[in-house]
């Protein structure tokens, strides 16, 4: 089945260059592109698309105003952010009001059949560049954070320190090797992490960690 994409970007040529890399990838299809945030919610409420790409410097109604809408009236379409962005707090904003993955403009085809692939799934997508950059803003957050308030969400100390290293973007080797354990240890502790959140990609994680305060200063 065709995965429909809406285009939005208030630069001609940027919509074009996405649109030419969509149509490489196999299962996706662009059915609409608008140039402002006002303009995409009438064409999304009308076209009803599985993910939206959208800018968030636009003219009119911005990205993030859009997006705000875009919750309310088509819950049911992914968002994908496609920025030229990566100030902190802006990418925080971008997340925390809705945003189901955060790319950057100068991406490869690879990674942006990469994002596509994870919205379709049900997952969230980051930048590997704009993970760090979350990960760093949860780090600054974490400083008016005791350690009291954090929550275990029922994981065990072994998992909650496996799960900081995971939000970390250390591999599971490098995980087994730093804390003297077996890569299969390692891999069993990561799936009971999220089997009990219930949260199963990293992109997941990342914010997971970063909403509760689980990453602090001293990890």
């Amino acid at each position: 089945m065709t995965c429909n994409l809406l285009l939005v970007d208030d630069h001609s040529l940027i919509r074009a260059g996405v649109r030419a890399l969509v149509m490489d990838i196999p299962g996706y299809a662009v059915i609409g592109e608008a140039s402002d945030g006002a303009e995409v919610l009438e064409l999304a409420s009308r076209l009803d698309p599985d993910i939206i790409l959208l800018d968030l410097s636009m003219r009119h109604t911005g990205g993030l105003d859009a997006l705000r809408e875009l919750q309310t009236r088509l819950p049911g379409s992914k968002v994908l952010i496609l920025s030229m962005h990566t100030e902190p707090d802006l990418i925080m904003q971008a997340l925390e009001t809705g945003a189901d993955g955060y790319l950057l403009k100068d991406t490869t085809a690879t990674e942006l059949a990469q994002a596509l692939a994870a919205l379709r799934n049900g997952e969230r997508y980051l930048s590997p560049a704009i993970a760090h950059t979350v990960i760093n803003q949860a780090l600054g957050r974490a400083r008016a954070l005791k350690p009291a308030e954090t929550q275990t969400h029922g994981l065990t100390v072994r998992q909650l320190e496996i799960l900081r290293l995971i939000v970390r973007g250390k591999s599971t080797r490098e995980i087994a090797n730093g804390l003297g354990l077996s890569v299969k240890t390692v891999e069993t502790h990561r799936s009971q992490i999220m089997k009990r959140l219930q949260i199963f990609d990293v992109a997941g994680l990342v914010l997971f960690a970063v909403r509760e305060g689980i990453i602090s200063l001293d990890d």
